[in-house]
């Protein structure tokens, strides 16, 4: 087995890693066989395969379902899974539902928050569960902070992201999400870490780059974020495919019930 292990996207710093989202297995193996690096199974499930507003509602065992699943589709890629909001308000409840995410098929657990955070990740980080950090905009605080919104843009929030990144790294975590990022931050964080950096929407002079599936595929035509060129129409074609049948099994129907009548 060729897995991607949390060492080598530590030393892959520079090499581009190639990280995207999957919740089911047919998915998680079309992705595994083509060579992705990274697999998380993210709370961004609430938006797209759950129909929430947003993550905050995702609960640990939404999580943990789709991850038993997405696990038995995963034999090289390094499989992340989120910890849900308010399940590592300390640090012995992230290292609890951190066990909890390995036992159901995670290679390792991913969490929000920098220097807010740092307790939890050294936490888990010694309980030898390898751990991923996330700052910049945090989806599970979107309400507090009314919208998705780009980080950086002022020296002073340059400067706590700076410190945020930093701190992540001393306090274990193998690698670092920066979400909407200005791009200039995003590229000085890069430089100023020795972990990874993995970016989504903050440009492209991260260490690698992360989606969400369905926003690359175009699985959800209604909505696709900004910072994101769909590479396939998936949902224009499901929708085509599923007109087509509707008209052939109508239109079969039609052509029964005439000869029926027809003497």
């Amino acid at each position: 087995m060729n897995r991607v292990t949390p060492d080598i996207v530590r030393k892959a710093k520079g090499q581009g890693i190639a990280a995207l989202t999957a919740y089911d297995y047919p998915t998680a193996r079309l992705l595994d066989e083509a060579g992705i690096d990274v697999l998380l199974v993210g709370d961004s499930m609430g938006m797209v395969v759950l129909g929430l507003p947003d993550t905050t509602e995702v609960q640990l065992d939404d999580i943990l379902h789709h991850l038993r699943a997405v696990s038995r589709g995963v034999q090289r890629a390094l499989l992340v899974a989120d910890l849900s909001i308010d399940t590592y308000r300390t640090p012995e409840e992230a290292v609890a539902n951190a066990k909890k995410l390995i036992s159901a098929g995670a290679h390792a657990v991913k969490l929000e928050g920098g220097t807010s955070r740092i307790e939890q990740i050294k936490a888990i980080a010694s309980a030898n569960i390898p751990v991923m950090g996330h700052i910049g905009m945090l989806p599970q605080r979107v309400r507090e902070e009314g919208g998705y919104k780009i980080k950086g843009k002022t020296p002073a929030e340059s400067q706590l992201l700076i410190e945020d990144a930093k701190a992540v790294e001393d306090a274990g975590a193998f690698a670092v999400v920066l979400e909407l990022v200005a791009p200039k931050v995003a590229d000085e964080i890069t430089r100023s870490i020795r972990i990874p950096t993995i970016g989504i929407g903050s440009g492209k002079d991260c260490d690698g780059q992360i989606l969400v599936f369905h926003d690359l595929v175009g699985y959800s035509p209604w909505f696709i974020p900004k910072h994101v060129r769909p590479e396939a129409t998936v949902g224009d074609a499901i929708s085509k495919a599923a007109a087509a049948f509707i008209a052939k099994v109508k239109g079969t129907s039609a052509n029964e019930r005439e000869r029926a009548r027809t003497p």
